[in-house]
């Protein structure tokens, strides 16, 4: 494999050295970082503590490209603010359309309803267990789900080796970067038609480079809202305050 931090250092050195971050939030299910006033970007909150962080101090005020940086941390948490952070520059309305060309999506419902025509008699995988996929992509001619922590039926997470170089399109979650097996995971996928899907998607033409085809992705219209949406436990959506978007460098085939 050639150098795996490749792809983050790439986005990391993307991000404005004049942008900082007002505020940020660690929820149960979603991390969320705000650059300036009126941007946030989010990633999944993997709870994953075991190792050192690798910075202890206050990230308000800082440069947006150093919580960035926490993206290649160990310790997932830490990892989940880096993600958000690199949301905050790139998932932003007036920078999304660098992405290549918008796919109309009518029903504002996210990557798996886009495709869903795309996929028909097709061999789909996706990385990470998504609500109602096997409803969505009922007209694959096969769909291999594989997950961290299977649900009945899926494919434990380890047999992508063996099962995504066999696949016409696979769909991963953007939460992937965190654990940092979207390198591999990118390499193992050079015969399929690939989107990174999800509200932790950087939605960046950078990602085209190392073999994503589609970008579907989020980013926030109303970042007060947003703010209240994922406050307490955690459990509100981010869909109350924003909207999903799909972008593609190639056309569908």
């Amino acid at each position: 494999m050639k150098n795996p931090w490749a792809l983050y250092d790439e986005l990391i050195d993307g991000i404005d050295a004049d942008a900082t971050v007002s505020e940020y939030q660690v929820g149960h299910i979603w991390t969320r970082v705000q650059a300036g006033d009126t941007n946030s970007g989010l990633a999944m909150t993997t709870d994953v503590r075991t190792r050192p962080t690798l910075s202890d101090e206050p990230l308000q005020g800082k440069p947006l490209r150093d919580a960035a940086q926490l993206v290649k941390s160990w310790n997932l948490v830490e990892a989940s603010i880096g993600l958000a952070a690199i949301n905050a520059w790139y998932n932003h309305p007036d920078r999304i359309p660098a992405c290549g060309h918008e796919i109309p999506n009518e029903s504002g419902k996210g990557a798996f309803d886009t495709y869903a025509e795309a996929v028909e008699n097709k061999k789909v995988a996706t990385i990470g267990h998504f609500a109602f996929i096997e409803k969505r992509f009922q007209n694959a001619e096969s769909l291999s789900i594989l997950e961290r922590n299977p649900h009945r039926g899926d494919f434990i997470d380890f047999a992508c080796e063996y099962i995504l170089p066999e696949q016409d399109f696979v769909f991963i979650t953007g939460s992937t970067f965190v654990n940092k097996t979207m390198p591999r995971l990118l390499e193992l996928t050079q015969d399929a038609y690939v989107v990174i899907a999800g509200p932790s998607t950087p939605m960046s033409p950078v990602l085209y480079k190392y073999g994503a085809d589609g970008l579907s992705g989020f980013y926030s219209t109303e970042p007060d809202r947003l703010r209240e949406t994922l406050r307490g436990t955690g459990h509100g959506a981010p869909s109350e305050a924003g909207t999903m978007v799909d972008y593609t460098n190639k056309p569908l085939g």
